[in-house]
Parts: structure tokens; sequence; C-alpha cells
């Protein structure tokens, strides 16, 4: 057999090649991938938090649930666009701790034209990673009174205005109280603090606490109070754009030229605890609950007010834990209702109902122990709900005394003075019976007949003074045990109770 030749080896120069178009090919697909991961990336959308109006807790919530939204998504910024008057001081930290603690940059966006960063909301620029202002819009007057914290006037009954002689901005007196100083010197040191973490104008900062000052979006930017201006979302992304901003993940650099917006809007839930989170709403809660849980005790069985009264006292108290409340003022309220419940079953001629609602109408007015605007009980919601008590508690008064003065339809006492036909043989002379202790003392004590007689359509032994012959009609005059005292009904004599003769 002829014998095969042995394959020629290799030439040297062919597995270089392939190594190099492997390296090649693998190279490419790194490529690939890390293109893909950057068009990923540079979808991720900026984020837009809206918040308007007071900050309170319900604000909080959607800021601090927003913030965590754009760390799932890997968003490049998150947007907190303010229009706010100020708010409540727990509410305004909660939400600059969240601000601090994000790993995703955050810019506050004072917008949009004709908006204001006031109060609170003056911290929480301060607190952002980047601060902006749309031209038209200002920030300041972050006084404590306006924060929500509280303390109280100066002697005389009257707040000095911030930055007035004798106001905390112009130094102590000895008319301030140490409360108010604390709150005022507490609310510098804290946004002074922010400002030194931001590298922001500090002294203008504890300028807007102490004298209330404020500055608009041009003498911010001036002032290095805020970064930059921009009109809208859009332009403060496209404006950051290449910026490196750190967080407390560390440095990032902003990609955000081409980033879409995505602008949150509130669930049901920051719905929700909005809604009951107005004073108003919270009082109308807590009023209705304990009315609710009255109706249910005193008519037991009804069972809808009960458990329509359990849950909005329980959501109504849930409320009033969210705000700044006086305990004094909560328990004049309760105190109130209380006594309007009580006037319902005690004789004091309206001395509680009057007492419960002039506790009500105090208590409501001290409810809240703030200044902020829009978090106060307005005076037509606490008359309102006084006047509803009263006329619900009198109304259910007079339907009683009603009740009470109506004449006796039923019982032992309602048949003194039946109409009554004699039966069987008539009343004939009979041994006068036993006279117990639950003897009429109207009812003669010898009666000289006795027999039987239908009286409300019962057969009753009877008894009478003279005798009286059957089919004869008797009226009832007492009651003796299970004995009927009667006397004859004549023509002449009109029966009472309207019944004929």
């Amino acid at each position: 057999m002829p014998r095969s030749s042995p394959r020629p080896p290799p030439a040297r120069g062919k597995l270089p090649a392939r190594l190099a178009r492997a390296a090649v090919l693998i190279g490419l697909l790194l490529a690939c991938a890390a293109v893909a991961g950057a068009a990923a990336a540079a979808r991720a959308p900026v984020v837009v938090i809206p918040v308007a109006g007071a900050i309170g807790p319900a604000s909080a919530d959607f800021v601090v649930r927003g913030l965590e939204r754009a760390a799932r998504e890997h968003a490049p910024l998150a947007i907190v666009q303010l229009d706010t008057p100020g708010g409540l001081d727990t509410s305004m930290r909660q939400i600059i701790k969240a601000i601090v603690a994000s790993g995703v940059p955050v810019a506050a966006f004072v917008a949009p034209g004709g908006a204001r960063a006031a109060s609170a909301g003056t911290y929480i620029v301060y607190a952002s990673h980047v601060a902006a202002m749309a031209p038209g819009t200002n920030l300041g007057a972050a006084s404590p009174v306006q924060l929500g914290i509280g303390g109280q006037a100066p002697a005389g009954g009257r707040r000095e205005p911030a930055g007035a002689p004798g106001a905390a901005g112009a130094g102590a007196t000895d008319t301030e109280s140490t409360e108010t100083r604390k709150a005022l010197h507490d609310a510098a040191a804290y946004i002074r603090g922010l400002a030194q973490l931001r590298g922001r104008n500090a002294e203008w900062a504890e300028r807007a606490v102490r004298e209330a000052v404020s500055l608009p979006a041009n003498d911010a930017l001036a002032q290095h109070v805020v970064d930059l201006l921009a009109n809208d979302p859009a332009d403060l992304a496209a404006k950051l754009d290449g910026r490196t901003i750190v967080t407390a993940t560390g440095a990032h650099r902003l990609d955000t030229a081409r980033a879409p917006l995505e602008t949150l809007e509130p669930d049901w839930r920051s719905r929700l605890l909005a809604t009951i989170a107005d004073p108003s709403v919270a009082l109308v809660l807590v009023t209705l609950g304990m009315y609710g849980l009255f109706f249910e005790f005193a008519n037991p069985g009804f069972v809808l007010p009960g458990v329509a009264g359990a849950i909005s006292l329980l959501v109504g108290l849930f409320a009033l834990q969210l705000l700044p409340i006086s305990y004094a003022g909560l328990a004049l309220v309760l105190l109130g209702i209380a006594f309007l419940i009580a006037e319902t079953f005690l004789p004091t001629f309206g001395a509680l109902g009057v007492g419960g609602i002039v506790a009500f109408a105090i208590g409501a007015l001290m409810l809240i122990d703030t200044d902020v605007p829009g978090y106060g009980v307005p005076w037509p919601v606490i008359a309102s709900l006084a006047a509803a008590g009263a006329i619900l508690v009198f109304g259910v008064s007079g339907f009683a005394l009603r009740a009470r003065r109506r004449p006796v339809v039923t019982g032992a006492e309602a048949i003194v003075g039946s109409i009554g036909e004699v039966l069987d043989d008539g009343l004939v002379p009979d041994q006068p019976p036993q006279i117990g202790p639950s003897a009429d003392p109207g009812a003669p004590l010898a009666p000289s007949a006795a027999g039987w007689a239908r009286v409300h359509g019962e057969r009753w032994r009877v008894a009478s003074a003279t005798p009286i012959a059957a089919g004869r009609r008797v009226r009832v005059t007492g009651r003796n045990g299970l004995t009927l005292t009667v006397a004859p009904l004549y023509d002449n004599v009109v029966p009472p109770r309207g019944e004929p003769p």
C-alpha cells in the first residue's frame, strides 16, 4: 500500500494571526458592551420632584421616596423643584437628611417664575448639592417663627418683627423668652453648617435667619447664595452637564445634556397623607370619631356608627401625631366633646352643653402649636363643628325631654283612667280585697262589689263601690295589685284621653 504523506506543519505566521483576530473580536465585544452600558446610563432619566405649598409630613414623605426612586433608577440627577412659603421644622429636617445622605446628586431648583423658597425652602436650597433659581423667584425669610419651631411672644403679647429693635435679630433683650433665643441660635447654627458644607454664602444665610432677609434670583447668584440660574428643569439639566458633584457615595460627573426628564406625581399614599395631615381634616376626623362611638354605645347593635367612629378617631389621632400639636388644646377638644355628650344624659339645663362648646372652641384654637401659614384651624371650621355638635346634642336632649313629657301609654300607670266593659254577671256585692303595698292611694279602701271587666282587651278582676250591671262601661280609677278599682261611666261624663263615652 502506498504510504500517506504526513500533513505539513502549519506555517509559523498563521497562529499569531488567529490570536490577533480573537483579540480583536474580544475587544469589539467589550467595546459594544461598554457602548451599551453607556447608552443605558444615558437613558436613565433626570428625576424631577415638584414640591408646591407648605412643607409638611406629606411633602417630606414624597421627597424622601422620590430620592429613593432616583437611586433605584440610577438617575444621574434629582431635581427638587420648590415653590413653598415654608413649613414644619421636623418635615424640613427629614428632607435635608435625605438630601445629605443621597448618593444621587440633588439640585434644589426654585421655579417656575414667581415662585419662592421661603423659610424651610431656604434651608433645603442650602442643603442641596446644587442650588438654582429661575428668573423672577426669591428665597430667604428663614426665621424660626416662620419655620414653625414655636416659642413664646415677648412680654405684652406682641411678637417683635425679626430685625427690629428689641427683636431676636438685633440682640437679646430682657423681654425675649429663653425659648425664642434657643430656637433662633439653633436655626442660625443649622443653616450656617449647611452653607459651610456646600461652600455657599454663610453670612447671608445667618442673616436670613436672624433678620428674615430675602433675595431675588439675580442677587442670590451674585452673592453666591445659589450656583446658577435656569429657565426650567430641562435648561438646568443641560447647564449642569459635565459638572462633577460630590455626594455621600463619592464624586459624580454629570451626563445630563440629553437625559430625559421624569417628573414624579404624588401617588395615592402622598395624596392621602396630605389630606389627613391637614389640621382641619384631622380635627373633623377626631370629632366624628367621638360622636360615632357615642352613638354606638348609646344604641348598641347599629355597628356602622361604631366602626366608622373608631376608624375616624384612629386616623385623626394618627394625623395629629404628625403635626406640632398642643396637648392642652387636644385635651380641651376631647373634654368639650365629652361635655356635649354628657349633656344628653344629665339634667344640667344646658350648663354642660355650653361649657362643652366653649372648651371645644378654645381647644381647637390652641390645637396646632405653630405659626406656619396653612397649619392653623380656621375659625369657620371651628364654628361649624361647634355648631353641629350643639345642634346634635341639644336636638337629642329636646327629643328626650319631649318623650318624658308625653302621657304614659303602657304599663301599670297607663291603665288608670282607661275605659272598660263589665263582663259576666256584673259587679255584685263581695268582700273587700286585701290592700297591699302596691295599692293606689287614690283607690277606695273598701269596695262593696266585685266582678270581671274587659280593659284594653284584657280580662281584669275589678271592684267598685256600688254594684254595676253586666255590659255597662266603667272607668278605671285605681289599681290594687291585680284588681282594678272602677266606677260606672255615665253619659254626661266626658271621658279623658279622647275616648268615646
